[in-house]
Order: C-alpha cells, then sequence, then structure tokens
C-alpha cells in the first residue's frame, strides 16, 4: 500500500545480510508491475541470505523511459548461475513472460549483481 520503497525496506530488514535500498521513483507503476518488482528483490535477497556467504547487500530502484530497473548486487562469493533449474532460472521465467528481462553478473568469487527490467505501466 505505501509503494516499492517501503516494501522492499522491510523485507530488507529481514535479510541475513545488511542491506541498503534505494528506490529513486517519481511515482508508482502499475499494481502488477509493482507486486511483480517485490516478488523479484524478495526471491533475490532470500537467495543472498541461503547461498551467497555476503557480507552486505544492496538494492537500487530506478526508473528508465518505459522500464522499471531494480539492482541487487552482493559482495558474496559469487558463481550463481542461471541454468540447472535454478530458482533464479525460475525468476528469469516470470520476468519474460511479462516482457521483463534478468540479467546475471556473478564470476566465481563475486560479488553479484542480479539486474532485473520489467515494463513500466502507469497506475491506474
Amino acid at each position: 500500500d505505501r509503494g516499492l520503497d517501503a516494501a522492499l525496506s522491510a523485507i530488507a530488514s529481514r535479510c541475513t545480510v545488511p542491506v541498503k535500498v534505494a528506490v529513486g521513483l517519481q511515482g508508482r507503476p502499475a499494481e502488477a508491475i509493482e507486486g511483480i518488482a517485490y516478488f523479484t528483490v524478495s526471491e533475490l535477497l532470500q537467495n543472498i541470505s541461503k547461498h551467497s556467504g555476503a557480507r552486505s547487500a544492496t538494492v537500487d530502484v530506478w526508473r528508465s523511459g518505459d522500464r522499471l530497473l531494480l539492482q541487487v548486487t552482493d559482495d558474496g562469493g559469487g558463481g550463481a548461475r542461471l541454468d540447472g533449474g535454478s530458482g533464479l532460472a525460475g525468476l528469469a521465467e516470470r520476468l519474460d513472460a511479462v516482457d521483463g528481462v534478468l540479467v546475471l553478473d556473478s564470476p566465481e568469487g563475486g560479488p553479484t549483481t542480479v539486474t532485473a527490467e520489467l515494463p513500466w505501466r502507469d497506475r491506474r
């Protein structure tokens, strides 16, 4: 109800590592897009808690033209992959279904950066 900043800050507070959240949006996207953005960040923070060995993470959210961008970065060990039936592969498929994109950069030794891009649809 209070927008992505408040919602993402709430889930970040439950992550097992400290997370800095920065949301730079003027206005709010459509409820469906906002929900997908929330779910995406929630899944990525759960992955950080379970698998990364990170000491800290960041979540950045901004709008570029007609796209909503989310970037989650951690300072863990890296080595995350999109193949092999991972949760990240499922997340990429869900984003693809709504004309979204998931980009993973996770070299061995880290850090890991996941960028998600969703269509911006205005709230009605």
